[in-house]
């Protein structure tokens, strides 16, 4: 399975979910490729830092990819993966597209804090043109991410969400905690930190799970 972790609204966490996923999919035994497709870079980082901690053992292979020939390469590398994660920036781009048309789930954090209503027309307007380009349609999932513990940004934002069924927002929110910058700081998922945070585990677990279908 394809993912592609994208929006057009930056600083919604996007190389969190991007990197924490592939490694909860390693996890479940699967060989996985992480490509970082956004121009920051963040993905890779990472994935240096990751390398310093763990000695070289990453768990999933890494691949930057960028602009149109994004979506042939995936399409070749396809068959030699359980499933692939595509980390692309907070902004319509060329990378980002190509992604969607290769992926087999469009997964959209939204954080509440940066939340503005305008980002809805635009993602609705690349949705509409990406899925009437496709063969089959592209399975979408938004969600809260560096959400608020509580508090009226996070009730705003879900309402908002709900009215608007292409997004296909489900109700499994991650929470803003210092567990995942101290983790990512590390090259390390929330997963592998220790002391573990455990509502954070739950929190990204629970959303994994249901996003991907897998059951633990």
């Amino acid at each position: 399975m394809i993912f592609t972790v994208g929006g057009i609204k930056g600083g919604t966490g996007k190389t969190t979910i991007s990197t924490n996923l592939s490694i909860w999919l390693s996890q479940q035994g699967a060989d996985v490729l992480l490509v970082d497709a956004d121009e920051q870079e963040s993905a890779s980082d990472f994935t240096a830092w990751r390398e310093e901690t763990k000695k070289g053992e990453l768990g999933y292979t890494l691949v930057q990819l960028n602009g149109s020939t994004l979506r042939r390469q995936v399409e070749q590398m396809r068959p030699k993966y359980d499933h692939i994660v595509i980390d692309t920036g907070g902004r319509d781009t060329t990378s980002q597209r190509a992604a969607l048309f290769v992926s087999d789930v469009y997964l959209i954090p939204f954080a509440p804090r940066s939340y503005e209503i305008w980002t809805l027309s635009k993602v609705q307007a690349l949705l509409s043109e990406i899925q009437e380009g496709r063969a089959t349609p592209l399975q979408v999932y938004s969600f809260l991410n560096k959400a608020d513990t509580r508090g009226q940004d996070n009730s705003e934002a879900m309402e908002v969400l709900r009215e608007n069924a292409e997004l296909n927002f489900i109700d499994f929110s991650v929470i803003n905690r210092k567990a995942f910058a101290t983790a990512a700081s590390k090259g390390l998922s929330v997963f592998e930190m220790t002391p573990a945070d455990e509502k954070a585990i739950h929190e990204v677990d629970v959303l994994f799970q249901n996003i991907t279908g897998i059951k633990k």
